[in-house]
């Protein structure tokens, strides 16, 4: 069966076995620490954890491969505009200029907007796997009932496990009504051109529009006969105490979040790692 986007992945490493609010502050933890500095040498180190610990928790590329290509397609495109509306920014920022080449007008390519534009795709290309790698490895049940247990409405909880829920509940309505009107005769395979394909499907969105609304309708009539909302306090079927390896996962994201702030007071004396000087 193909592997579903965004869906739980069923595997036994220390990354399933950590807590679902164990990994949700490390990866805010980790997060804060790639978007706060522009130091090239702490992203890059950071990124190598993040495809670390991607082979490790035994994530497929054929779970995350869309998601791979679309990201790919973003940094592209983001770089393009950084550079087309800004060619001269990394020279404001590093305060020197190295000119490579000139290119046409007023756009030259100096060291000091290569080396920008660098650590900022290196920037997302290390926070993006932490977020494949929270997202497929925790169960949203366990991770709404972590939520709970440290003060956080269960109302709100309970809305964040359905959110998780949804991701591969979407896809395979998705696929469902793709295969239905393709064999109603729709042409929606590498045959047709990427203009009808993509009037396909754009048709495919209405009824996947009032599919998810029947969805919500099931959902809500089935909690509100539960009771759900009744009381202020309820039990968790899943719910996971910390143990060691949660508290040695958190020391370890909260030392690189603070030597991250470190390097950027005491070492760099900025936000900016500058190679220029």
């Amino acid at each position: 069966m193909k592997a579903r986007l965004f869906s739980y992945n069923f595997a036994n490493t220390f990354i399933h076995r950590l807590s679902g609010l164990t990994k949700l502050a490390c990866f805010l933890f980790l997060t804060f620490a790639v978007m706060f500095s522009y130091d090239l040498r702490v992203i890059l180190v950071i990124l190598c954890l993040s495809i670390w610990l991607m082979v490790v928790s035994r994530i497929r590329f054929s779970q995350i491969r869309t998601m791979v290509w679309y990201v790919t397609g973003f940094l592209i495109i983001n770089a393009i505009l950084t550079y087309f509306f800004a060619p001269e920014y990394g020279v404001s920022i590093y305060k020197t200029r190295h000119l490579l080449a000139t290119l046409f007008g007023k756009y030259t390519l100096t060291s000091e907007q290569l080396f920008y534009q660098v650590t900022q795709v290196m920037k997302y290309a290390s926070v993006i796997p932490l977020g494949m790698i929270f997202i497929l490895t925790t169960n949203p049940s366990e991770f709404a009932s972590s939520l709970s247990g440290v003060g956080v409405s269960y109302k709100i909880s309970f809305a964040v496990s359905l959110t998780l829920r949804y991701f591969p509940d979407i896809q395979r309505a998705y696929t469902d009504i793709s295969q239905a009107q393709q064999a109603r005769g729709m042409e929606m395979s590498a045959k047709a051109n990427p203009w009808q394909r993509f009037k396909s499907a754009l048709l495919i969105i209405i009824p996947l529009i009032f599919t998810t609304l029947e969805r919500i309708d099931l959902i809500t009539n089935a909690m509100d006969l539960r009771g759900f909302g009744k009381h202020k306090q309820r039990t968790w079927y899943i719910r996971k105490r910390m143990n060691h390896e949660d508290w040695i996962a958190l020391s370890i994201s909260a030392v690189i979040f603070l030597s991250t702030l470190a390097v950027t007071t005491f070492i760099n004396h900025s936000r900016f790692y500058n190679p220029f000087i």
